[in-house]
């Protein structure tokens, strides 16, 4: 039996917030507006996952709205967010921070871009979670929804999940996690045809609910 994996990036969170785990009134729209088009696709979920976050949980209860349907969500830690904001502070523990990494989106990015390839490398010392780590859980959260009995299973997660699971199916290089995750849109989907025989990406960083005329106010990523 082939399965057809919905993975999806949670709607827009509060940059720069206090909460940053939190979904914006945008960020609730934009849920709502991805289960509406998904509807419209005729894509009709058996199972529904999500990694441990509020962000997560607040765009699959979206999802589900828009949808117009009341199910069951299974929550597997596997596709939590690394804890960007703790690989940081550990990598800058004994050097100046830049300026505006934690109020400016371009010069968070960058930092994180870097701090991810030293990461990677393990080159941090006291990280919150090694990079191995995470790459082994975000891999065993896969295995979970492969061997569910969905057919049409969707989950909602992260950037760098995301990612990182792109990466891990095409073989790609470790440091295309972060290229991959930084162009991952809020809401965006991610389609895997999963069988006996493999995986394969089978869409990427697709948009369903964002069209011509909306655009403007519903492109975001972050």
């Amino acid at each position: 039996m082939s399965q057809m994996f919905h993975l999806v990036r949670h709607a827009q969170a509060s940059f720069g917030a206090e909460d940053y785990d939190n979904l914006s009134e945008l960020g609730h729209r934009q849920s709502e507006a991805l289960g509406r088009a998904l509807r419209r696709q005729g894509v009709a979920p058996d199972r529904f996952f999500i990694g441990a976050m509020k962000r997560h949980r607040q765009t699959i209860e979206g999802i589900l709205k828009g949808m117009g349907r009341e199910a069951e969500v299974t929550v597997l830690p596997g596709w939590n967010e690394f804890d960007f904001d703790g690989l940081l502070k550990a990598r800058f523990a004994k050097e100046l921070a830049p300026d505006g990494i934690y109020s400016e989106r371009r010069a968070h990015f960058r930092a994180l871009r870097e701090t991810v390839h030293m990461w990677q490398r393990d080159e941090i010392e006291n990280p919150p979670e090694m990079f191995a780590d995470f790459s082994t859980r975000v891999q065993e959260a896969r295995e979970i929804v492969a061997e569910s009995g969905a057919k049409v299973p969707l989950a909602v997660s992260s950037g760098g999940a995301i990612g990182q699971t792109v990466a891990q199916i095409t073989g790609g290089p470790a440091d295309q996690m972060i290229a991959l995750q930084l162009q991952v849109k809020n809401c965006a989907v991610a389609r895997f045809v999963v069988s006996r025989n493999g995986t394969w990406l089978h869409g990427f960083n697709e948009t369903p609910h964002i069209d011509a005329e909306n655009t403007a106010e519903m492109l975001t990523y972050s």
